[in-house]
């Protein structure tokens, strides 16, 4: 008698071809560099300040309040065209609006940072009372981010992970304010500018970095493809993985039960 099924390939794992809504998950949920903008994001961030000094350096306050707008508007409906949020282009071009406001208001460059400055205390305070509350911000928002509410309050392994997490971050909003204030005060408004650049990004990526290591895997937090090693051995086997025929396929290049036994002796 025939069964009419086709043997099971004892090669093929079926975990492989039936992968896990967890796994899926996991691949699919984005890194924090990924939510950030990525490498747009560090141009969209830096450009209304290296064109407000400049344009300010060459033709004066007025121009260089002018350009910065005219430069975030640009970059707001840029933005939009490459399908970030509504309110990712409202809000990058509403913060440069408001720091043109005060140096038009003050009548000196330095205080389109002004903004920039304080705006550090307030984040550092609250990522600080977080901590105090145990509710660490990098916690709540990174679960929330990731439709997870608040059950990661339970572990409490998790929790000491995200306070310390907070933690550096606190430490990057105190030092932005006690180098860029010293600044400020010190009207050196080119210096003011280089600090807030490479405070920005840059130093952004390093508290990431940190933050990662930190908490890592237990709350699935992963370092973008570039920034992430792979050993040669894994490179290799993955290659070795893509050289190999689908298991599907294989099934299908072999001759069919039935028609071997059609087949005279």
């Amino acid at each position: 008698m025939t069964s009419g099924h086709h043997a099971e390939d004892p090669t093929t794992d079926p975990s492989t071809r039936h992968p896990t809504p967890a796994g899926d998950a996991a691949r699919g949920m984005p890194t924090i560099w990924e939510q950030m903008g990525g490498p747009m994001g560090l141009v969209d961030s830096g450009l209304p300040v290296v064109v407000f000094v400049v344009v300010n350096a060459i033709a004066g306050l007025g121009w260089g309040i002018g350009a910065a707008v005219a430069s975030a508007l640009l970059i707001a409906v840029l933005r939009l065209v490459r399908g970030r949020p509504v309110t990712q282009a409202i809000s990058g071009l509403l913060g440069v609006a408001v720091a043109a406001f005060i140096a038009y208001r003050t009548g000196s460059a330095k205080g389109y940072f002004l903004l920039g400055i304080w705006s550090y205390v307030i984040y550092g305070a609250a990522l600080l009372l977080s901590i105090l509350v145990r509710w660490p911000l990098v916690g709540a928002l990174w679960e929330g981010l990731n439709g997870r509410g608040s059950a990661w309050r339970k572990d409490r392994s998790l929790v000491r992970r995200y306070d310390l997490a907070t933690g550096v971050w606190v430490l990057v909003f105190a030092l932005r304010f006690l180098v860029q204030n010293e600044l400020y005060d010190s009207d050196k408004v080119g210096w003011l500018a280089t600090a807030r650049l490479l405070m920005g990004y840059p130093l952004f990526i390093a508290a990431i970095v940190v933050t990662v290591l930190i908490v890592g895997s237990a709350a699935g937090m992963r370092l973008p493809g570039w920034m992430q090693r792979r050993r040669p051995d894994q490179a290799d086997a993955g290659q070795r993985r893509t050289d190999l025929p689908d298991a599907d396929q294989r099934r299908t290049d072999l001759p069919d039960a039935d028609q071997r036994r059609t087949d005279p002796a």
